[in-house]
């Protein structure tokens, strides 16, 4: 069965009413450290976003409470979220294989890619992941779960790999382990001291 991301995949997976208040808290949690690292390591505030698989944008607002000015884009295969929520929240139709060649008029200070990887095939995840090194001069946060993880939600079209296949997909690409999902870019990796990329 063909998996869609459409309005009742979006309801039934980030607006289930018993789950909202702490999707929101962790959500929060998580915009405050990507900030952080990213902001750490290049030394000054946060400018621009790019959310890579953002759906209808989650992370706009969030990143728009810490960060007025900041420039976000958010890219989507999802043609209903690109539809309903393109315009106001600047969210443009791409597929993760396309950010191989696909190039924006700037290169971002964070690049995120949340709970996406899990889902592509191998071969999509690697031609995507090939064009990161351009698209992000800062801090790459990319969540995703493994084999073994405790991860709950949609397990349709998940893909359980180990762990040491992201490591290696993520170093290929160019980016070192910072902590915490993030990933530093290679322009950034030179200025890092020995435990920062532990």
């Amino acid at each position: 069965m063909e998996k869609h991301y459409d309005r009742d995949y979006f309801e039934r997976w980030y607006r289930a009413p018993d789950q909202r208040a702490e999707r929101r808290a962790l959500l929060a949690r998580k915009v405050a450290l990507a900030v952080a690292m990213a902001e750490y390591h290049l030394g000054r505030p946060l400018r621009s976003v790019l959310d890579v698989g953002c759906g209808e944008g989650a992370w706009r607002a969030p990143l728009l409470r810490l960060r007025p000015r900041l420039y976000y884009l958010g890219v989507d295969s999802s043609e209903y979220a690109v539809v309903r929520y393109g315009r106001q929240r600047n969210l443009r139709l791409v597929s993760f294989g396309q950010l191989a060649e696909l190039r924006f008029d700037r290169s971002f200070d964070l690049l995120v890619c949340s709970d996406v990887m899990h889902y592509l095939p191998a071969a999509e995840l690697r031609r995507g992941l090939s064009g990161f090194a351009e698209l992000c001069h800062g801090v790459a946060f990319l969540e995703t779960f493994c084999k073994g993880d405790a991860a709950e939600g949609d397990e349709h079209g998940f893909h359980a790999r180990p762990a040491g296949f992201y490591r290696k997909a993520f170093a290929t690409a160019g980016f070192s382990f910072c902590g915490s999902h993030c990933w530093l870019s290679p322009g950034l990796r030179q200025d890092a001291v020995a435990l920062e990329i532990a």
